[in-house]
């Protein structure tokens, strides 16, 4: 059976894909926003998790006062190493992207699903800010037990991908050793006929 968050996922992507094909015939700007993270294992034992936010504007005008927040990041879970988790632009042209990163570290462990950035814009047609939403990311497994990478994985990897090719090699080069070298009991044989 699917993963409840895959059918989420799969279900914003026909949502903005039909949102997609409506705003295409007018002239405004239209927001899609991607949001990605990635933990990454320090040496200390500690983790950081770097998040990368997206965002184009797929519309045939420029969105004016563009701003992103990803408040979905618990001050009790996690601190801000580097970046912050909002920031603003002046304008985002049509068929344009921006990208904004930022750094937390993990205070506790834990399997961490974010919520969605909120990105706000101004269209020149309209009095009110408009609202965007960034894909939510896929649930993290924060400072998980995770067993040690063993000294020969790699060999094991390269048997299993090159294994049948090194064997075929291995008898080729036999056969032609056993076919190519003299044998002993042509040798004692010659000797006893003298």
């Amino acid at each position: 059976m699917a993963d409840p968050i895959a059918k989420a996922l799969i279900a914003f992507a026909l949502l903005a894909s039909l949102l997609l094909c409506l705003q295409a015939s007018s002239d405004v700007p239209f927001i899609v926003a991607h949001k990605k993270a990635s933990l990454n294992r320090l040496k200390s034992g500690a983790e950081r998790v770097s998040v990368t936010i997206d965002i184009y504007n797929q519309g045939t005008s420029t969105a004016y006062d563009v701003s992103l927040s990803d408040d979905s990041w618990p001050s009790d879970a996690f601190d801000v190493i580097s970046g912050s988790t909002s920031k603003s632009w002046e304008r985002l042209d049509a068929g344009g992207i921006i990208s904004h990163t930022f750094e937390l570290e993990a205070k506790s462990k834990g399997v961490f699903a974010g919520e969605p950035a909120v990105i706000k814009f101004r269209v020149p047609t309209k009095a009110a800010l408009q609202e965007a939403y960034s894909t939510p990311i896929l649930p993290l497994d924060v400072l998980s037990d995770r067993p040690p990478e063993k000294k020969f994985e790699w060999a094991k990897r390269l048997l299993a991908k090159y294994g049948s090719l090194i064997s075929v090699i291995s008898i080729m080069v036999l056969f032609i050793y056993l076919v190519a070298s003299p044998s002993k009991s042509s040798a004692k044989g010659s000797k006893k006929k003298r």
